[in-house]
């Protein structure tokens, strides 16, 4: 791809364009690709990582380009920059970008608009070929150019130059060597809006297919879990020995997780935990193991036994305290309080009533409902511990009763509205007397009424 001068395709070659025909590498033609690319391209090397498509144009059956998209490179600080998304977002949705590993045409086969048509035709059924091969979409391209080979191409093609990488090649996981090699990056948005997908909240259905059954990564940074596990420190560890994975520690990592919507229990839990980095495992205050000393991820069954062993009032109490710092205290007004009891899903049945504040959202309280019983104590429970003074609390039917109402009002301080149900027919006829003899207490004797129509 060096720069030429701009010439006017004869009728020839104006033909070819014309009768150019991009598709896919068939299986048995791979390795013959190959070798013209470790022969014939500058790079001289035919490996690509992770996901991949091959693609050949040819006019008649005689090749006269050849593309390699891959995986996109893992962090470019260009590349974040101009999509502005977080490392969260990143590291979920990094396949719905392909790089162009690899483009050349041969020296014989040079025509003007050769290398813009042949391009123009690739990125027209690249995301429908990957959707088919990995099941996703392409929104954003990539590639890679060396300063001398100025880039014409991707420029004629309306690729955006964001920069110049700063010369470091990855030879392992995490590990780069300086080549002192800098390349420009140039980006396209294969449809215009696309790079706006890639940062938003949520993808659409779509192009979602990425997010589903994948495990988001820590996003947090070292200072803010160093933060959280000292708001956590408080919670007694259950251990004899404290071993190489804190309380405090662990708790912080099941509330990240919890915020990034890990709700499935202790499989997906440690799948999140083999996200971190060495300094979020720092910060965390896990320990360096083996030889050589590294850290090293919780297993399932660290998570099993924190999640079977923990202090559940202690918990509660730290996560309200969070909760009264990151939002403030409950205001005045929030004062409509109501029960929520939900089935938890793969749990064998477990049950859990909750309390919370209508207006805001905000969480009060959670109990377990015991075995063979229902939400009535666990509410009662939750009702004793919380600060109910001047609220009104609501319910269902199942917990209008007089010690639920007792407890409320003569213990809390609080107001209560609780339906009845046609089916509860003796607190029915009860309240049906109660309203009786209130009528006869409260309204105006005959006489009060003569007298006052007088």
């Amino acid at each position: 791809m060096k720069k030429r001068e701009k010439t006017r395709p004869t009728s020839e070659e104006q033909e070819i364009l014309l009768g150019l025909n991009v598709r896919l590498v068939l299986p048995h033609e791979q390795p013959w690709f190959d070798e013209i690319i470790k022969c014939e391209h500058y790079l001289h090397n035919a490996t690509l990582v992770g996901e991949q498509l091959r693609y050949v144009a040819e006019y008649r059956g005689r090749w006269l380009a050849l593309f390699c998209w891959s995986a996109a490179a893992y962090n470019l600080r260009y590349r974040e920059a101009w999509l502005n998304w977080t490392p969260a977002q990143r590291s979920i949705r990094l396949p719905l970008i392909a790089n162009n590993s690899r483009f050349w045409l041969p020296e014989d086969s040079h025509c003007p608009n050769l290398a813009t048509r042949a391009m123009k035709l690739c990125l027209e059924r690249l995301s429908d070929d990957w959707q088919r091969e990995y099941g996703h979409p392409i929104l954003v391209v990539e590639s890679f150019v060396q300063k001398s080979m100025h880039g014409t191409c991707y420029k004629a093609s309306n690729w955006q130059l964001l920069g110049e990488t700063k010369g470091y090649g990855r030879t392992r996981d995490d590990y780069y060597t300086k080549h002192n090699q800098p390349k420009q990056l140039w980006v396209k948005e294969l449809k215009p809006g696309y790079r706006e997908l890639l940062k938003g909240r949520r993808l659409p259905e779509w192009a979602g297919s990425v997010e589903k059954n994948r495990v988001p990564a820590c996003a947090e940074t070292a200072e803010d879990l160093c933060g959280m596990v000292k708001h956590f420190s408080d919670i007694p560890d259950w251990r004899k020995r404290c071993g190489d994975y804190p309380v405090a520690g662990l708790v912080a990592l099941v509330a990240c997780a919890t915020l990034c919507k890990i709700q499935r229990g202790q499989r997906d839990l440690a799948a999140f935990a083999a996200t971190l980095n060495d300094k979020q495992m720092a910060a965390l205050g896990f320990r360096r193991t083996g030889r050589p000393r590294q850290y090293t991820a919780p297993s399932e069954t660290t998570f099993f036994r924190l999640l079977s062993n923990l202090d559940s009032r202690a918990l509660e109490r730290a996560l309200q305290d969070w909760q009264d710092k990151v939002l403030g205290r409950r205001a005045k007004d929030d004062n409509l309080l109501a029960f929520d009891g939900k089935k938890l899903r793969s749990s064998q049945g477990l049950e859990i009533t909750s309390l919370y504040a209508v207006k805001s959202g905000r969480w009060l309280g959670s109990e377990l409902t015991e075995s063979k019983s229902n939400e009535i104590p666990a509410a009662r429970e939750i009702l004793r511990r919380a600060d109910l003074e001047g609220c009104l609390v609501v319910a269902d039917a199942l917990h209008t009763n007089a010690e639920t109402a007792r407890l409320i009002v003569q213990e809390k301080g609080a107001d209560y509205l609780l339906p009845v149900k046609g089916n509860q027919k003796q607190l029915e006829s009860n309240l049906d007397d109660l309203q009786q003899k209130l009528q006869k207490v409260f309204s105006p004797s005959t006489e009060c009424r003569s007298r006052s129509e007088s």
